[in-house]
Order: C-alpha cells, then structure tokens, then sequence
C-alpha cells in the first residue's frame, strides 16, 4: 500500500493499524538542534486521545508515546525521528461480525475492491488511529513553526447545527469544554443537542476552524505547489473531512468581486497591508502575510447504532446495527489533527521556500562561512 508519506521537505510516514501491537510515524528532514522531549509530543497527542468525555469513544488509550530515534540528549540530531504508540485496548471481537457485511459510510468495500483483501478490526489503516502519527509529527513542526514566532489556533467552529458566535469568542474556552468551542453558550446548546442523538443511537459531524498567524509572507509556490492546495490535499487526507475552505471559501461564490477583493493599504510603519482578508492569508497560491484562515467540514461518525441497510459480501441485503466503541461525533478530538496537517504543511513549503531567492542562499552560506 503507497500513499502513507506526505511532505518533500519535511516528510513524514505514518504506519500501523488501529488494531495491531501500535500505531506510529517516522519524521524525515526536522533540522539538527531543536530541542525535544517525550512530554511535549505527549501534551499534543493528549489533546486527541479517547476517553476524555461522553462525547467521545469509551476505548481507553494512554497513548503512551516512545521516541525510538532521531534524539540526542534532548535535542534533534537532523535524522529521522521515529516514534510509537502502543495500542493497550483493542477489542478485535467487536468487529467479528462486520468482516460478512460492508457498513455503510465506510470505506470496506472500496478496501476489497482495491486490495482483495481488509483488515476489518476497527479499519485497520482507515481508523482514526492512523491519526496518532500525524498529531506526534505535527507536535514537532508546531515547535519548530514557533521558532518563527508562527502560532496556531484551532476549535471547534460547529457542531450539527450549533455554531460558535464571533460576538462570544473566548479564547479560553477552547480547553474549558469537552468539544473544544471558544463560545461557552454554543458548547452547552451542542453537548445538549449530541445527547439527543447518543439516546437515538445516531452520530453528527461538524466544523474545525484553524488560524495561523504571524505567517510571513512568501510561503508556497505557484501553479502544483500552492500552499491553498497543498493544505487541502494534507486536510482532506484525514479520515472524515469531506470539505475544505480557505478564507470566505464558498462564500465567495455568492459575493462581488468589489466586496470581495482586499484592498491595500499603507501601515504606519510603512508596511503594505491589507484592509481585510477575504482571501484567508494566501494569495496566487503564496501566503500574504495577514492570518491564514482554513475551515474543515467533518461529516458525522459512520459508525451508528441505529438500523441501517446494507450488503454482505456476496450481495445478500441485511439490516445492522453496528457495535463497538465509536465517537458520536469526531470534531472535538479532530481539532489537534487539523492543526497538526496545516502545521506539517506549512513547515514543508518554508523549508522549500528558501532556495527561492538568491540573497537567502548568499545569506545562509555567509553565515556558515562566518561561524566556520
């Protein structure tokens, strides 16, 4: 199976299975000296382990992660930074059943189709698991991002129908709630509406949003590398986003283009700036300089307990009701996965913006030949 490695630059590879002895990724190209410990990749896989609230899969998972590579007295050595994370609480009996029958929403049948063959407990590769690589990988490019005074923030904008107000936005409320909303009020108006859909055995999806700022400006290159579209392809990857946007996104379908432009202005410093951003921070595929805003569209977990029709492998039509441990809905725990991709991305297409000039080169190697 190809299709496991993302990044040129800054390339990571994820492998393992949700129900295997662990899940884990192997980190290419992190520069030498940066200082890294287990606990802060541990602080950033916590923020999407399981079992944390009843909005959440019960599946209780230390996520316990072990740096096998690539650290030297606490520091990276510029070479490959493998990590591990245990699974400690498979449970593969509860996909006995499903290994006959294709459950709807999920990618079963398109796994045989392609592969003639599926590792039916819990998904295998297509599990939220997989997502454990991403976030250890993203705690390392989040780090090295804030070396450049580059910060990320990333909520929970929606859940079903019950959206964050711009008018209640609260920072700290982000991880004061159990589904990660900056709106206090939109957090108890969702939790209340997800309990009705537990007690029904249904499931709902929802929207991450993801501010970057402080990003300089000249990141991405035109035309196949654009930092719009390498973001939608490294956010689309995850699991259950079935949609992205950057800026107004589809908004901008229904606008004008005089309301939709920027228009530019001089600062009092005497910087060039923009008046607004409609453009979400990127510009012919570059980012600008102004807050680099992306939402995703999570659809609703699959895995429902409420009757459903479906096929056996041989084409039989059956009803199911699919058992187990599952999300009812997958948003909150897949703010930190988000961010982890458009962090991964972002370093990426830094790292391959150097060479863009040729005073950078000029800079770079007179600095190597002063320190030498």
């Amino acid at each position: 199976m190809s299709g496991s490695s993302f990044g040129n630059y800054f390339r990571i590879t994820t492998w393992g299975e949700s129900h295997g002895p662990a899940i884990g990724v192997v980190v290419d190209g992190c520069p030498a000296g940066l200082s890294l410990s287990p606990e802060e990749i541990q602080s950033y896989l916590d923020r999407r382990k399981p079992g944390q609230s009843r909005y959440s899969t019960p599946r209780k998972e230390e996520d316990h992660v072990e740096i096998l590579s690539g650290i030297f007295e606490g520091k990276t050595t510029g070479t490959p930074i493998s990590m591990m994370v245990p699974n400690t609480s498979q449970r593969s009996r509860d996909y006995a059943e499903i290994a006959s029958y294709y459950r709807p929403g999920h990618s079963d049948m398109v796994y045989d189709q392609k592969y003639g063959f599926r590792d039916y407990r819990g998904g295998g590769r297509s599990s939220g698991r997989e997502t454990i690589g991403r976030v250890a990988a993203g705690a390392i490019a989040v780090k090295l991002l804030d070396q450049f005074g580059i910060q990320f923030l990333t909520y929970t904008k929606s859940i079903g129908p019950v959206e964050a107000s711009p008018s209640r936005f609260d920072r700290s409320q982000i991880f004061d709630n159990p589904l990660h909303m900056p709106d206090s009020e939109a957090a108890r108006e969702a939790a209340l509406y997800l309990d009705t859909l537990i007690k029904k055995g249904d499931s709902c999806g929802g929207i991450i949003e993801c501010v970057v700022r402080n990003l300089c400006p000249g990141i991405g290159d035109p035309v196949f590398e654009k930092l719009d579209a390498n973001l939608g392809k490294a956010i689309l990857s995850i699991g259950a986003v079935k949609g992205v946007e950057i800026g107004d996104g589809f908004a901008a379908a229904k606008s004008t283009g005089s309301a939709n432009n920027d228009p530019y202005t001089r600062s009092a410093d005497g910087d060039i700036v923009k008046l607004s951003n409609h453009s979400g921070g990127i510009l012919g595929g570059i980012s600008d300089g102004s807050d680099l805003i992306l939402r995703a569209a999570v659809k609703p977990t699959p895995s429902i307990a409420m009757q459903q029709d479906t096929v056996t492998k041989d084409g039989q039509g059956i009803q199911v009701r699919i058992q187990g441990r599952h999300d009812p809905v997958i948003v909150p725990r897949a703010v930190v996965v988000v961010e982890a991709m458009a962090a991964i991305t972002i370093l990426d297409l830094l790292l391959a913006s150097i060479p863009s000039r040729l005073d950078n080169l000029k800079r770079y190697f007179r600095s190597i030949r002063d320190n030498s």
